[in-house]
């Protein structure tokens, strides 16, 4: 069977929000009726479905597959359920086979097409709306991290300082945290390594940049005033006021 392509960001509901609707899950488990998840993108919307329910889980671009498992189990998960074209086929197989359905969207759907499948809807939260979620997804990812590299928590480094991106909520967040952990495990031969190997696809396009802004900004953060970043890189102190001129926009 061909696995979707969803979310695989696990929902951890600590804010009244994400917790409703986590409430709302669990009462679901117990009730045979059909049930629409949204949200945007990377909120873990498939992950609240399987709480939902276990049962298979396909995405709309599997259509085919999607009627014929719903001939053969009682039960299905839906993903991108606003992106199936033909809606009409869909009513017709799951009312033959009586399929319950839990699906998921990021748009809302028309008002007679939630009246022919769903009676429950649950609206998940933005990340940035769940900030009390942040902290346990750091602990999920770091544990998820351990499990990719074969480490247990005690061996692997603890993450350094991060900035948190939630424009993409779990996407985004989780590049955030694996970026933070490369970060602290890198050696010299990787960043070397790293270094040449973006040289080389982009050499010629004046790249003088990626040595001198990252030194400027390491040295206001451990030097501070200018005369004494001077001092300490060997620079002349003109030399180094043009260049911090230079790239202030990017300070």
């Amino acid at each position: 069977m061909a696995e979707a392509a969803v979310e695989h960001t696990n929902f951890i509901a600590c804010l009244c929000a994400a917790s409703e609707a986590l409430r709302s899950a669990n009462l679901l488990n117990s009730l045979n009726t059909n049930a629409l998840i949204i949200g945007s993108k990377g909120v873990g919307k498939a992950t609240l479905a399987q709480q939902i329910i276990n049962v298979p889980m396909l995405s709309q671009e599997h259509f085919l597959e999607i009627l014929k498992t719903c001939e053969n189990n009682t039960s299905l998960i839906i993903c991108h359920f606003d992106k199936i074209s033909n809606i009409h086929l869909l009513k017709e197989t799951i009312s033959k086979t009586n399929t319950r359905i839990i699906a998921t969207t990021t748009s809302p759907l028309s008002e007679s097409v939630m009246d022919a499948f769903f009676s429950l809807t649950v609206i998940l939260p933005l990340l940035a709306e769940r900030i009390e979620d942040v902290d346990p997804l750091v602990e999920q990812f770091f544990l998820e991290i351990c499990t990719v590299f074969g480490q247990s928590k005690n061996q692997t480094p603890p993450l350094p300082p991060f900035v948190s991106d939630l424009s993409q909520n779990g996407y985004s967040f989780r590049r955030c945290v694996y970026t933070a952990f490369m970060m602290g495990a890198f050696k010299k031969v990787d960043i070397l390594a790293i270094m040449e190997a973006y040289i080389s696809k982009h050499i010629g396009l004046g790249l003088l940049y990626l040595f001198a802004l990252p030194l400027i900004k390491a040295g206001f953060e451990a030097f501070g005033p200018q005369l004494v970043m001077a001092e300490k890189f060997g620079f002349n102190r003109n030399r180094l006021r043009k260049k911090i001129e230079e790239y202030s926009p990017y300070l």
